[in-house]
């Protein structure tokens, strides 16, 4: 299935006048904003000059998402998720530009990925499945609260670090017109009634005001930076 790329989701940084179409990701992890493998591939990395080669590339084995290889051209790829290419030895993690805009991070760090837990579910024998953004669910304990983000080793899912939401963490925006932005978690409103919950994030030159569901904790409150490389 294909879609025009004037309405295409906005975080593809690509070009949306030379052509009417472009491919659309699969359903999948990730929301409407996921990024198609192909574009991945073709337009962000530079790895094919066209669609053909990159759906060659991708079919042969040679792309790994968060540790996995997939051989769907349309497999949506989104926020923080670690792309591999072991023939040359090189990871990229996808994260904002300066305009909210999907881009690729060359890396170090890619046993790992940040997951933000969005919901939990009570298993039977008293077991709790977390539910995290991109889709993914793991078994861990109670200990764990939504919105609070957990970093994951990555295939095997192993949790190596604990952040929690709460007042002084270190966050980013992920939607909305300030997504990208990086400060810290200074108050948190419960609204009534059906609107979601606000919070104030302190940033470098002002404080920012936005729902709940655009706040990622990426550090805790004693954290200088993030606990993945974001390239900030």
């Amino acid at each position: 299935m294909h879609q025009k790329r004037l309405s295409a989701p906005k975080t593809l940084k690509i070009a949306r006048k030379v052509k009417k179409w472009t491919v659309k990701a699969s359903p999948g992890p990730h929301d409407r904003s996921a990024v198609p493998l192909l574009i991945v591939v073709r337009d962000f990395l530079g790895l094919a000059d066209n669609a053909r080669e990159a759906r060659r590339i991708i079919a042969s084995g040679d792309i790994l998402v968060d540790g996995k290889v997939r051989k769907d051209y349309k497999f949506p790829v989104g926020l923080f998720d670690v792309v591999s290419i072991p023939k040359i030895d090189k990871s990229y993690r996808i994260v904002f530009d300066e305009k909210g805009r999907y881009i690729p991070r060359e890396i170090e760090d890619s046993d790992r990925k940040l997951y933000k837990i969005t919901g939990k579910t009570l298993l039977k024998g008293g077991k709790v499945q977390l539910n995290l953004f991109d889709g993914t669910n793991i078994i861990a304990t109670n200990e764990f609260k939504t919105k609070d983000s957990l970093l994951l080793e990555i295939p095997s899912k192993k949790i190596l670090e604990h952040l929690k939401f709460e007042e002084g963490a270190l966050v980013m925006i992920i939607g909305g017109t300030h997504a990208g932005e990086i400060g810290r978690l200074k108050s948190y409103k419960v609204v009534r009634g059906s609107a979601p919950n606000l919070v104030t994030v302190e940033g470098e030159e002002r404080d920012i005001t936005t729902i709940e569901d655009y706040i990622f904790v990426v550090g805790d409150k004693s954290a200088s930076k993030p606990v993945i490389d974001l390239g900030v």
